[in-house]
């Protein structure tokens, strides 16, 4: 069932557990995650970028997907349906008229007070709309991002700031994640996360955590992340199982049987993110 993200990462704070957020590019992989987290009984986030939602044909049918899918499937677990990165007010009010329970609007290459103007824009309009509102605050970025010195960490003061003067219901604090694939190791902040976790008491969110090890996603929970998001992760493991099944199968072209030979190895890391997040059997 479709739900807003906000009782779900309240209870994985209670409770000091991580719900997933794995991001979908298309139907098939839509269908692979509802149908292992269904089977481990996990609260799951499906994620949804502007460029994945213009992948599909737009927010519309993206929502018709995962809704449709949630009844042929009989999924019974806490589904939300999540934009991620939102680069707009309009963007966010769009996806929320066709649907999406939750919305990240990301105005973190802006001011604190800007970027508190437009998250309280964003959450005026979501809260109307029984949506939930995930927030940034300084910037998380991609890998050149980290290589350049471009990633900006957070600021307790900031986060503070922005709980304070909005409504939000968690919050990304960007503390040495980035997305895609790391270039070095991760160093996360652990000593920020837990003074932000104790100063706002919000549900926290990680983002980039393709590539940080289970010990440090372990030690992220226990200082206050709640919700975990994972891409690229599904992307490697896919794309390595079709080169192989092509390479086998020279002469099938059916896109069914191509798209499909992936299934395994998306299901497998999907497991074994849950597994590991501690999110099984919440339901």
């Amino acid at each position: 069932m479709l739900v807003n993200a906000k009782q779900i990462l309240e209870e994985a704070k209670r409770l000091s557990y991580a719900v997933p957020q794995f991001n979908i590019n298309n139907l098939e992989w839509t269908r692979y995650i509802l149908e292992e987290s269904q089977s481990l009984k996990s609260p799951v986030i499906l994620g949804v970028s502007e460029g994945a939602a213009k992948y599909f044909g737009g927010f519309r049918t993206v929502y018709n997907v995962v809704s449709s899918l949630i009844d042929d499937l009989n999924i019974t677990i806490p589904v939300v349906l999540h934009l991620d990165h939102g680069s707009s007010v309009e963007f966010c009010q769009k996806a929320i008229e066709e649907g999406f329970t939750s919305v990240m609007i990301d105005a973190s290459q802006y001011d604190i007070d800007k970027n508190i103007l437009i998250t309280n824009q964003v959450i005026e309009y979501a809260k109307s709309k029984n949506v939930s509102v995930e927030a940034e605050v300084g910037h998380i970025g991609g890998t050149e991002d980290n290589v350049k010195g471009n990633v900006l960490h957070a600021t307790v003061e900031d986060c503070e700031k922005i709980v304070e003067e909005t409504n939000l219901d968690f919050l990304a604090p960007a503390l040495g994640s980035v997305h895609g694939l790391y270039k070095g190791k991760p160093n996360l902040n652990f000593s920020r996360m837990l003074e932000i976790k104790e100063k706002t008491k919000v549900p926290l969110v990680l983002h980039g955590g393709t590539g940080i090890d289970d010990k440090n996603i372990i030690q992220a929970i226990k200082h206050g992340i709640c919700k975990i998001n994972i891409n690229t992760d599904l992307q490697i493991e896919w794309s390595k199982k079709v080169r192989k099944f092509l390479i086998k199968n020279k002469k099938i072209y059916d896109p069914r049987k191509i798209i499909s030979s992936g299934e395994e190895a998306i299901k497998n890391k999907v497991r074994e993110k849950i597994i590991l997040f501690g999110s099984v059997n919440k339901i």
